[in-house]
């Protein structure tokens, strides 16, 4: 194979890109514009780790994405670049919808009219779902509940987009699906809901669980004196996928194309692996010896109080479920904060 990630220097697309680089019989080009915090640092990690094609542009840019696709050829996309924070989205929608949306159209033209045989997957979200607050909850001592959806939200659930972020995703989400049906191409979507593991450089609005578990490493330190910052009561709910099962389930529907091809999969940890922000501090403060008091702010605009990803349909189609329970992928997680933040500077209070 040939294998294209755009956002390649991502938390994922740096998992990504490692497992190509470890197999190490696939040709591969990564596409980055390294706005990303840490994604400089994912790029020298990768090179250290093989040879590979590194182009520095913006999926903005419809020339040099073609330019990119039509040298490469790639049999397989993993289309991951985009504007991936919700505040960011509100501070500045037309960056948000030039990134996702216009940026994926500019992927998937290019694919159509170079190498429409490619099978491509997008990295999509929950947020297409817009902010559910038309279920109903119970609130419980920890956590929210949708008391109609035990196992979590299925596929079927109606799309209804909010803020800009949720618009410019599911347009993008929705150019993927209708290219399978217009043109044939081999797109698959993946509605994503949270997602955590090494290479991920987490900050205060993109990446919770990476975030929070720094918070609590940097607390058992005493470097956050004037502590930390949650927005609601911290009882929402989201369930959770360590870096390794994303990286398996990306490679199985590659292999597993067509049964997956124009569909969209919710993609999560599934209800075992939910967990709500307290419940999560509860896990930190045990696992570090740490008291954890965070600063409470107003509910972020249209969060959701619980999305967790019924995977059965990715479970029954594509024969992936997630090995990695969420406690074991937490304490991966803080090893590899407190390997990166060893001889860190004090972080600022978030």
């Amino acid at each position: 194979m040939s294998i294209l990630i755009t956002g390649g220097c991502g938390f994922l697309g740096s998992n990504l890109a490692a497992r190509v680089l470890a197999v190490g019989h696939e040709e591969l080009a990564i596409l980055d514009n390294l706005s990303r915090t840490g994604s400089d640092q994912n790029l020298a990690w990768l090179r250290s780790q093989g040879r590979f094609l590194f182009f520095e542009t913006d999926i903005r840019r419809a020339e040099d994405v073609e330019r990119v696709v039509a040298a490469f050829k790639p049999t397989v996309v993993f289309h991951l670049a985009g504007q991936v924070a919700m505040t960011t989205s509100l501070a500045n929608p037309r960056l948000d919808f030039e990134t996702n949306a216009l940026g994926t159209f500019n992927v998937l033209d290019a694919v159509r009219r170079h190498c429409p045989e490619a099978v491509l997957i997008y990295s999509s979200t929950n947020k297409v779902y817009g902010d559910l607050e038309g279920l109903r909850y119970a609130e419980q001592a920890t956590r929210y509940v949708a008391v109609d959806y035990p196992d979590g939200f299925p596929e079927i659930l109606p799309l209804e987009f909010h803020s800009p972020y949720g618009c410019s995703k599911g347009a993008a989400d929705q150019y993927v699906l209708d290219a399978a049906r217009i043109y044939g191409l081999r797109t698959v979507v993946f509605r994503h809901s949270s997602m955590f593991g090494g290479r991920q450089f987490a900050t205060y609005d993109q990446g919770w669980i990476g975030w929070f578990c720094r918070q609590a490493v940097e607390t058992r330190r005493g470097r956050l004196p004037e502590g930390f910052t949650i927005s609601g009561n911290g009882k929402q709910v989201r369930d959770v996928l360590f870096a390794d099962d994303m990286v398996d389930l990306y490679f199985r529907t590659v292999e597993r194309i067509d049964r997956a091809s124009g569909q969209a999969f919710n993609i999560g940890g599934g209800m075992a692996n939910s967990l709500s922000l307290l419940e999560l501090f509860a896990i930190l403060e045990q696992e570090l010896d740490v008291r954890l008091e965070p600063r409470r702010l107003p509910p972020r605009a249209s969060d959701q109080k619980v999305f967790v990803a019924d995977i059965r349909k990715a479970r029954e189609l594509l024969g992936w479920a997630p090995r990695i329970d969420k406690l074991t992928g937490i304490r991966r997680m803080i090893a590899w904060i407190e390997e990166l933040t060893a001889t860190a500077q004090p972080q600022e209070g978030a």
